[in-house]
C-alpha cells in the first residue's frame, strides 16, 4: 500500500485520486463517500459555504485515518477541502477498501463520523437572507 492520503486542500476535490489511494487487486468492495455542500439546512436555504480549518487540522486528519486504518486493518483515505464553496461543491471525499462491500461501507461510514468529531474544521453557512453562522463540522 502506497503512502497514506490525508490532506486538507484549498483546491477542488477528485473522488478519483482518493478512489486511487485505496485500491488495489486484494480488495473488491470500494466505498467512496462524497459530502456535497446543499442548498438547505436546518429550514434554511444555503447560498454558500466557507470552511475553515485549524492550523493543524491535517495532521488531526491524518491521526484519524491511521487510526481507522490501523483498527479495520483496511486503506483508508480522505481529503477535505476549505476555502470558499458553492452549492454542489465537494467538501470531502473519504474512499475505503476491503475484500467484500459490508466491511468497506462500515468502515467508511466510522471514518466519515470521526472526521466529523475530531477534525478542527469549521464551516460559515451563508444563508439566502444575508445571514450566517458558523458551526463545527465536517461535509
Amino acid at each position: 500500500m502506497s503512502e497514506l492520503l490525508a490532506r486538507i486542500s484549498d483546491h477542488p476535490l477528485d473522488p478519483a485520486e482518493v478512489e486511487k489511494a485505496v485500491s488495489g487487486p486484494d480488495h473488491g468492495g470500494i466505498v467512496v463517500f462524497t459530502g456535497k455542500v446543499r442548498d438547505h439546512d436546518g429550514g434554511q436555504s444555503v447560498s454558500s459555504l466557507e470552511y475553515s480549518a485549524h492550523p493543524q487540522a491535517e495532521q488531526f486528519l491524518r491521526k484519524v485515518c491511521e487510526e481507522v486504518a490501523a483498527s479495520s486493518g483496511l486503506p483508508v483515505a480522505a481529503v477535505h477541502r476549505i476555502g470558499s464553496l458553492t452549492i454542489g461543491d465537494l467538501a470531502i471525499v473519504v474512499a475505503v477498501a476491503a475484500p467484500h462491500r459490508a466491511e468497506a461501507f462500515q468502515t467508511c461510514a466510522e471514518l466519515v463520523d470521526r472526521i466529523k468529531h475530531e477534525v478542527p474544521i469549521w464551516k460559515r453557512q451563508m444563508f439566502a437572507d444575508g445571514l450566517s453562522e458558523w458551526v463545527n463540522a465536517c461535509g
